[in-house]
């Protein structure tokens, strides 16, 4: 029987990994999908937020009494204010109208000041993360608050490290293909190296919004995939890690969110939705006797205003 966990950061990692039944290929492979929605928060950016912080603790980056600054599309911010609501650090966010309104009010109500600056019709944009970035960074030295800077900060790729070797766990070794969405690059370069160094035929898909598809050459544009598809190539991103990129649209994406929570009764957010559309794609290349993994990033909790709006609208079919 396992001992209680000292916090509810105790809870964080070691989640679930479940097969798909319904929404499958027809002839190709598994797909496994790691239930990231079993972390406090809901998401898997609860990995990266406790590296983060614990990394700048350890190193002195981050010191009793400090205060942390971040710019964030949302989940980031969640994990960031409950790994700071417990470990008793103010927390500053700066985030944006584009996203998801559950997010921002789960910020506040963990804690955390909020800077909300304005989009351009409420989607995301490469210059949309700029000014957040620039916002961030003029409070970090205004302040002299730690400042994690998410899209340069390695510290977060230890704890998806971790996750790589869950999978490889608890797959047994059998995994042919391991597919994920791109944010700060971090979780797909973490999980992708791990199981690499484990077995280096293991095929690494990237999947980015087809409406801005910066990392397949393409030209920045809007999008609202929650989380991913920052508007430019990211300085955590390496061209080799990934053996293709999948352009996966926001409807796209939406749809598969819906047909995951109507087939196989998992409510995920709309980053899941494209990982599970860029999975498909590769599962039907390969026989049926091989595996590909992907992620459930997050609830769908997180989105029922904007999936609400979607199905009065009489966009919810797949």
């Amino acid at each position: 029987m396992s001992q209680p966990a000292a916090t509810i950061l105790g809870r964080i990692g070691n989640t679930s990994l479940l097969p798909l039944r319904n929404v499958v290929p027809t002839n190709g492979a598994r797909i496994l999908l790691k239930l990231e929605s079993e972390n406090p928060t809901g998401s898997m950016k609860d990995r990266q937020a406790l590296a983060m912080i614990e990394a700048a603790q350890a190193d002195g980056r981050l010191r009793p009494g400090g205060s942390v600054v971040e710019y964030t599309g949302g989940s980031t911010g969640v994990s960031l204010a409950l790994v700071c609501a417990v470990k008793g650090y103010p927390l500053h966010i700066v985030t944006s109208d584009a996203f998801a309104r559950e997010k921002l009010d789960h910020m506040r109500l963990l804690g955390a000041k909020l800077t909300v600056i304005p989009s351009e019709g409420g989607g995301m944009t490469g210059k949309l993360t700029h000014d957040m970035i620039a916002a961030a960074r003029a409070l970090a030295q205004e302040t002299g608050a730690y400042w994690t800077d998410q899209l340069n900060n390695e510290d977060q790729i230890s704890a998806y490290r971790r996750m790589g070797e869950e999978i490889w766990t608890q797959t047994g070794g059998r995994i042919d293909g391991f597919v994920q969405s791109v944010g700060t690059a971090a979780s797909l370069r973490g999980i992708a190296e791990t199981l690499r160094r484990h077995d280096d035929g293991i095929i690494i898909v990237a999947v980015e919004p087809s409406e801005s598809p910066v990392l397949s050459g393409g030209d920045s544009g809007a999008h609202k995939i929650d989380g991913v598809g920052a508007g430019f190539v990211v300085p955590l991103w390496r061209d080799d890690v990934a053996d293709r990129i999948e352009r996966v649209s926001t409807d796209e994406a939406i749809a598969m969110a819906f047909r995951l929570a109507r087939e196989e009764g998992l409510f995920a957010g709309t980053s899941t939705g494209a990982n599970v559309a860029g999975a498909l794609r590769l599962a039907e290349t390969l026989a049926p006797d091989a595996t590909v993994v992907t992620i459930m990033c997050d609830t769908g909790m997180k989105y029922l205003q904007g999936y609400g709006a979607r199905l009065e609208q009489g966009g919810a079919a797949a």
